[in-house]
């Protein structure tokens, strides 16, 4: 069984770097996620006892004094960190600029979502999940869409 440092890549793309005992996760650890983002604990026997998590931006969560997006401030992290865009130029996503969505999809968060297909492709268009009834509707009524009409000037044939 694995013991000491080490690294352990899961088949989802998650990998671990940190101290392991008896095959187990145990000691200072972190899992770092395919999006970016990762999750440093103390581990013992397997399970996190005290940790935090890191978004892929760099906002770290606190279950205590979550205040992102709680309704009083709805600013992205970004503009938390770097300030608000001049009058009159929008700010979609906390990425900025945002994603190019392709045409007929919408931007679930962590990849696109094409309602034809009911699949879920991550951001370099690989599959991630193919999305059931509830998901399917929440992406529906809450995520950006990709435009239906462009506004740019196209030539006729």
């Amino acid at each position: 069984r694995m013991e000491g440092f080490g690294y352990y890549a899961l088949p989802t793309g998650t990998e671990y770097r940190g101290s392991l005992w008896d095959g187990m996760f145990h000691g200072q650890g972190e899992l770092l996620l395919p999006s970016g983002g990762g999750y440093r604990a103390l581990w013992v026997r397997g399970g996190p006892t005290q940790g935090k998590f890191t978004f892929a931006d760099g906002l770290q969560y606190d279950e205590e004094k979550w205040h992102y997006c709680d309704g009083y401030d709805r600013r992205f992290y970004t503009e938390i960190c770097s300030g608000f865009k001049p009058p009159g130029i929008p700010q979609l996503t906390n990425l900025d600029p945002p994603k190019i969505i392709p045409e007929g999809c919408y931007d679930c968060g962590d990849g696109f979502y094409d309602p034809k297909t009911r699949v879920v492709v991550d951001y370099k268009r690989n599959f991630l999940r193919n999305a059931d009834n509830d998901e399917h509707e929440w992406i529906l009524r809450t995520c950006r869409k990709a435009w239906d009409i462009t506004t740019e000037h196209k030539p006729k044939p």
